[in-house]
């Protein structure tokens, strides 16, 4: 008998596609009416988007009058979607401002920028000064990228920008005795925690605020503390893990995987390379480079076109380093060359954003204006809750955030669309509105460490060489944790009155 086969991620989001497209032949279609709603961020500046009135749901009608069912075709010409088209639909939809090919871009443009960083050594050379200045202990080093990359997730909405750090760090720490489940956790994971514990995230926790009509940054003091909490807790998650990986790294998922990394960073056979004043220059431009990034992000709303421009810089500066001082005697060619191995890293992870938002399409698009079986699951939803004692819509709400977004995984893309209609909704219920926008943000921010429509992840793996079945297995136990926590979290806002 042979041995089953986990599917592929591929697979598995076809399999999607295809129980997406059984609902279209079975749930009618429906939509809300729109209004603009304006809102001032953290910084001051004003904005305003398109979202869906409470309670102006209607159903699509056919022409005897009944609610509409408008079943996807296999085929579907004319630039239609249809199923055997999904991916090219998914690839080529919406635009440069965070859209499926806005991501596309910057997952290939990000990876080809620090394809060029890496091909310098600098990042190498730097972390086995590190490595050697405290003795090989491996605890600081994870302390400290988790704590960094949690408050940038917290305070500028770090998401995308951890795949080129998990290029360098995780054949770093898996150097180190590890594995590379410890190295997503401390580039990828630490990000999402403090993604969804924000107190200020410009693209989550901020828009769904302004969206519900509270105060942007309201609820702080809450939230602060519970960013302090998940963090240290999924620090001190990650120490014991690591720990146990070193002391028997065959207990190690990850283990066959990861011997393509043993091979090419052992940090015994790379003790003689030497921290330069080229390298440091690199590193400086880099962490110069990154500063920018959350200056411009925090100060003026900077998103994919100007990072992936910054970090286009970040990438063309480190290479003329790189050539003028010889490392690695690195040539002008290495540049272009290195740009493109960064890029072709990542095609398979850039893929993964179209696939992903192909299911969307095929459930008929996230715009609350245009007919769609999404708009028709969130009235149900919203119908549904409207019966429930108050802790327990809370609750709900948080289990049904946690689920659309695996539709949906776009942060600010999920507020602008189910905020309208769970913001109005909690009042009726007895919910505060801050309540709400907390189960949003834990819902939306939690399940991107698991699903495998998260074109980032997806690329972190990807990086990682470690299959999409292989990390659920070791997540899916440190997701009901989280998702306990988050629960009392959402809970305790309930009882204690968060407004």
């Amino acid at each position: 008998m042979k041995k089953f086969q986990m599917p592929d991620t591929y697979v598995i989001i076809f399999i999607v596609v295809l129980f997406a497209a059984l609902l279209t032949h079975t749930v009618p279609v429906g939509k809300f009416q729109m209004h603009k709603v304006t809102y001032k961020t953290e910084t001051g500046v004003e904005k305003s988007r398109e979202v869906p009135i409470a309670g102006s749901f209607a159903y699509e009608l056919n022409d005897a009058g009944k609610p509409l069912i408008k079943g996807v075709k296999f085929f579907e010409p004319g630039g239609n979607v249809g199923i055997s088209n999904y991916v090219f639909e998914g690839i080529t939809s919406g635009d440069k401002w965070g859209t499926a090919v806005g991501v596309i871009a910057f997952i290939i443009i990000t990876g080809g920028a620090f394809g060029i960083i890496l091909r310098t050594k600098a990042v190498e050379a730097g972390l086995i000064s590190l490595i050697k200045k405290t003795k090989g202990s491996g605890n600081w080093l994870i302390i400290f990228v988790f704590l960094s990359f949690s408050l940038g997730g917290a305070v500028f909405g770090m998401g995308e920008e951890a795949i080129p750090f998990a290029m360098v760090l995780i054949p770093i720490v898996i150097g180190m005795g590890y594995d590379a489940i410890t190295g997503i956790m401390i580039t990828y994971v630490s990000t999402q925690v403090g993604f969804a514990t924000s107190w200020m995230n410009p693209f989550s926790v901020a828009i769904a605020q302004g969206v519900a009509g509270i105060p942007v940054l309201s609820g702080a003091t809450f939230r602060i503390f519970m960013w302090v909490f998940f963090t240290a807790f999924c620090i001190i998650f990650t120490l014991i893990y690591a720990k146990k990986v070193k002391a028997n790294p065959q207990s190690s998922i990850s283990y066959e995987t990861d011997a393509y990394y043993r091979k090419e960073f052992d940090l015994d056979e790379k003790q003689d390379i030497k921290f330069t004043f080229g390298h440091k220059l690199v590193l400086l431009t880099v962490v110069v480079g990154m500063a920018w990034i959350i200056y411009g992000v925090v100060k003026f709303g900077y998103y994919l076109p100007e990072i992936a421009t910054q970090f286009v810089i970040m990438g063309v500066v480190a290479g003329i380093i790189g050539v003028f001082f010889k490392l690695d005697n690195m040539r002008v060619n290495d540049i272009a060359v290195s740009f493109r191995k960064g890029a072709e890293d990542l095609i398979g992870a850039a893929i993964v954003v179209g696939m992903a938002k192909g299911i969307v399409l095929v459930l008929g698009g996230t715009s609350a204006g245009e007919p769609s079986v999404l708009n028709t699951i969130l009235n149900w939803v919203a119908t549904g809750l409207s019966g429930m004692p108050a802790a327990l819509c809370a609750w709900v709400m948080y289990i049904f955030q946690s689920v659309f977004n695996f539709f949906v995984v776009s942060g600010s893309g999920q507020a602008a669309l189910t905020m309208p209609i769970m913001a109005p909704l909690s009042d009726l219920v007895g919910v505060s509105r801050q309540v709400s926008v907390l189960a949003f943000q834990l819902g939306d921010g939690f399940t991107n460490l698991i699903v495998p429509t998260s074109g980032i992840l997806i690329a972190v793996l990807g990086i990682a060489r470690l299959e999409w079945i292989k990390w659920a297995k070791f997540q899916i136990k440190f997701q009901v944790v989280l998702f306990i926590l988050g629960s009392l979290f959402v809970l305790g806002g309930m009882f204690i009155g968060l407004q």
